[in-house]
């Protein structure tokens, strides 16, 4: 029996290798693009990056150490220049594909970083396998702009495992839905009429804000967002504020809120402040044909009818006053029940050429004229409708 040479001993000492077996290496060597390993075989392995991860431009030498063991993937036993070639990421990927598998049997919610804000939704990594999440899944609401995902670790189920086809869909929308849901039911268990909670003010629109309340979005109409008068509520509030506001109404799911606090309430102390003979000062807020309403403070309009402006005829109030003049007027009308006040300045002006007292008097009581308030309201409202 002939002696074996060294070489062939050395040959025989190290491991047979086939394609697609894993084996664990030894890191002897890193760079940007590559590392070298030592599998034991008579050929050192290389892995380049493409095979190491998806992610472009990614230097190796920042994540891999010499030193280092990991297992690895045959790729190819001879690259035709006696080199062994290696893989790690479809070897994640074999394993990153049962790792989906089991998440998309047990409903499992996983969280990844988004990698890519595609067209039309957004990729992420799980263990080397790319998952795509359509934009009609990224969220309950309608995203203009997914570029704001990006870099962001956000959380979803796998709703479609396809292996064969390399179809892997996430989905964040069923989450949200549920969280909301789950929000939705502890928010109305805490909540009731009156209480004044504090919410984030997430739209506003051109007939009041929406407010986020934690899970139920409550409405807070113009008419609610002062005692005053409000004219574009977009003026008033940003997406962002934090707002305290009174709960008004529960309607199933549908809240209305309002900023009108009673202790600010400006009718608490208006019918001391307002009765009837007291001489007050406002400002012109807005006129019709019939007459000009007059702001006393926020909250409280009183109508000066066209026929107490003057001591002389006026077709209308605005051939003498304008928006936003200061007025001073007397009280000839004040209606707590229905907040209501009339006001007079020719009852404030002194008439010419009186003989006594008491024809001054009479003279003044006959120039204010009773003018029906309710029915002025009631053409105002409907022609603010109009």
């Amino acid at each position: 029996m002939s002696e074996l040479t060294f070489e062939q001993m050395l040959e025989e000492s190290l491991k047979t290798i086939h394609t697609g077996e894993v084996i664990e290496g030894t890191i002897i060597d890193v760079k940007p693009d590559e590392a070298i390993l030592n599998i034991g075989y008579k050929s050192d392995g290389i892995l380049t990056r493409n095979e190491y991860t998806n992610e472009p431009n990614t230097d190796l030498t920042t994540i891999l150490n010499p030193g280092d063991k990991m297992e690895v993937k045959v790729l190819k036993v001879n690259d035709g220049e006696g080199q062994v070639l290696l893989t790690y990421k479809r070897l994640a990927a074999d394993r990153g594909n049962k790792r989906i598998e089991e998440a998309f049997n047990n409903r499992e919610v996983l969280t990844a970083k988004v990698s890519q804000v595609l067209d039309g939704g957004l990729s992420v990594v799980v263990d080397e396998v790319r998952i795509f999440i359509p934009a009609s899944l990224v969220s309950d609401v309608y995203e203009k702009d997914l570029n704001k995902y990006a870099g962001q670790d956000i959380e979803f189920v796998i709703s479609e495992y396809n292996p064969k086809r390399r179809r892997y869909i996430g989905d964040r929308k069923q989450l949200i839905v549920a969280k909301k849901a789950e929000m939705q039911k502890e928010l109305f268990a805490r909540i009731s009429v009156g209480d004044v909670v504090e919410g984030t003010v997430k739209n506003v629109t051109d007939f009041g804000a929406f407010i986020d309340l934690g899970g139920v979005d409550g409405l807070l109409h113009i008419s609610e967002m002062s005692w005053g008068r409000v004219e574009n509520p977009k003026k008033v509030f940003k997406v962002g504020e934090n707002l305290k506001v009174l709960i008004k109404d529960i309607d199933g799911t549908k809240v209305a809120l309002s900023l009108k606090f009673d202790d600010s309430n400006p009718w608490k102390n208006a019918s001391t402040k307002y009765a009837v003979g007291n001489e007050v000062t406002g400002k012109v807020a807005r006129m019709t044909d019939f007459g000009a309403f007059v702001e006393l403070e926020p909250g409280i309009d009183a109508l000066l009818h066209v026929s107490q402006i003057a001591k002389e005829h006026i077709e209308k109030p605005s051939d003498v006053l304008t928006v936003g003049q200061q007025v001073t007027a007397k009280v000839v009308d004040f209606n707590e029940e229905g907040k209501k006040i009339s006001l007079s300045i020719k009852a404030l002006l002194v008439p010419e050429n009186r003989e006594t007292p008491a024809a001054a008097a009479k003279e003044d009581d006959s120039d204010v004229v009773s003018v029906d308030i309710d029915a002025v309201i009631a053409k105002q409202e409907a022609e603010d409708a109009e």
